[in-house]
This record gives structure tokens, C-alpha cells and sequence, in this order.
């Protein structure tokens, strides 16, 4: 293994990372609607977990409703029933074969503690990134032990990881900032 490979490596797996990261601050409510709050429930479907995207067809109505159009005339009572049972905090109604999911507003208490939640998933990310730099030096550091590479290039190797390592925290820290404002914006 080269140095650009450790580099390209770690460079690959922090961007996994900071993919990762967004799809948690998608679950993250706001007091707007968007449909991938939805994805992570699970509906029954002749006995097996599915999530809700392949039983019914789930999109916007307006800014604070999401309908949800079931494929089968018989699962709306429990897609219905596995919405109000979710941690989300939402109470589905239906109507005729369309559920339709209305986003409650958000208190100032609850956008707090959202704020919070942001900041957390942020530091974890944060984390996972910085343990992503060691990796890549202590590689660095054994192919330097095993004098495959020079003191000169494990030093370059580990300020260019360091670099790329600055760029993802920056790139956490602005999806945080961007996700608290979304929170508190009224």
C-alpha cells in the first residue's frame, strides 16, 4: 500500500462519513414536512419488517403534510397504526385510501433539545472522522517502520491527511450549522 492509497482510503471513507451523517440529520424533524422522516418506520407486511417507501407511496401535500397512498387496499390501518406508533410523534388520519400525516409544530423547548440532538450527531461525526485521520497515520506509520516510505514522506502524508481531515470537520460543522438554523427558523 502507497501513501496515496492510504490517502485515498481515508479520503473515501470520511466522505462515507459525512454521508452518513446527513441521512441522520434527515431524520432529524423540523417544522417543515419532507417524506424521509417516514423511512425509518417499519410497517408489518405478511410478516416481515418493510419500510414504509415499498407498501405506499409517500410524498408532500403542502409544507406541514405528508400523504401517504397505500398499494394495497388493506394496509392503511396499519401503516397508520405504525406511523402513530413511531417515536416521531405524529397522529395520521385517513381519508378513503389516502393517509394524510400533518407535522405538528415544533415548541421552543423541543427545538432546543433537536439543537441538541444536531450537536451530538455532529460530534460523532466529528469522531468518526478524526478516528479515520489515525488510521491513515498509524498505516503511514507502519510503512515507515517497514521502510517502504521516508521520515520526509510519512510527514508530508500526515499533514495532507490532516488537511483532509480540517476539510470534513469544516464540511460537519456547516451541515450543523445549516440543520439549527432549519430547527429554529419559525
Amino acid at each position: 500500500m502507497s501513501i496515496a492509497d492510504i490517502k485515498k482510503n481515508a479520503e473515501h471513507k470520511m466522505l462515507k462519513t459525512i454521508e452518513a451523517f446527513k441521512n441522520e440529520l434527515a431524520k432529524v424533524r423540523t417544522g417543515r414536512a419532507h417524506p424521509g422522516i417516514l423511512d425509518q418506520v417499519q410497517i408489518d407486511y405478511y410478516g416481515s419488517l418493510v419500510p414504509i417507501s415499498q407498501v405506499a407511496n409517500v410524498s408532500l401535500m403542502d409544507a406541514r403534510t405528508i400523504s401517504v397512498q397505500p398499494w394495497e387496499k388493506g394496509m392503511g390501518a396499519k401503516i397508520e397504526k405504525a406511523i402513530r406508533e413511531s417515536d416521531l410523534g405524529l397522529n395520521p388520519a385517513t381519508q378513503g385510501d389516502l393517509i394524510r400525516v400533518p407535522m405538528p409544530p415544533l415548541t421552543e423547548e423541543r427545538r432546543k433539545e433537536l439543537t441538541k440532538v444536531v450537536k451530538g450527531e455532529g460530534e460523532d461525526a466529528k469522531v468518526a472522522v478524526r478516528n479515520l485521520r489515525r488510521d491513515a497515520n498509524e498505516q503511514a506509520k507502519k510503512l515507515l517502520k517497514d521502510k517502504e516510505i521516508t521520515e520526509d514522506e510519512d510527514r508530508r502524508s500526515q499533514d495532507d491527511v490532516q488537511k483532509l481531515t480540517d476539510k470534513f470537520i469544516a464540511e460537519i460543522d456547516k451541515l450543523v450549522l445549516a440543520k439549527d438554523a432549519e430547527i429554529m427558523a419559525v
